[in-house]
């Protein structure tokens, strides 16, 4: 079964209009050389598996660098919600505690999502990203708080 999904499409589709995109009358007969000239020339080659195997491992270490970037894309959104960040225009934007509570408990999901899936570099990463902003988020909401009264 699994064979089957190995094997090249031999699927083939064949334009037999009568008229040419620019609008001109096809020829018949030079439709059915470039037909017979597609069907003699070969499969394109498969990698070999251990090729295979290098790409798999290549696509993995490509998904590591993609989980960092995640990990950073999550937390500069925390901090432009916490309001740490200034924004395009360098002007101040003011703290959304609500949706930066919201963006730091999804960076928790994702440390409780892949627990023994990360390598020590990404689980530090993770754990060190967490601990900042939590402390951050309490500081501000002291501040803000304090400011009510």
């Amino acid at each position: 079964m699994a064979e089957d999904k190995d094997d090249e499409s031999r699927f083939r589709v064949v334009d037999r209009r009568g008229f040419s995109a620019d609008g001109t009358r096809r020829e018949v007969e030079e439709d059915r050389e470039k037909d017979e000239a597609q069907e003699t020339s070969p499969p394109p080659a498969r990698p070999a598996p251990a090729q295979r195997v290098q790409e798999a491992e290549d696509d993995l270490e490509a998904t590591a660098g993609g989980f960092e970037t995640l990990v950073s894309y999550l937390s500069t959104t925390a901090m432009f919600q916490l309001g740490l960040l200034a924004g395009p225009g360098g002007e101040r934007i003011p703290a959304d505690l609500p949706n930066g509570h919201r963006t730091i408990d999804l960076l928790d999901v994702l440390r409780e999502k892949t627990r023994g899936n990360l390598n020590q570099n990404e689980a530090k990463l993770l754990d060190d990203v967490l601990y900042e902003l939590r402390m951050t988020y309490v500081e501000i909401e002291k501040r803000m708080h304090a400011k009510e009264k």
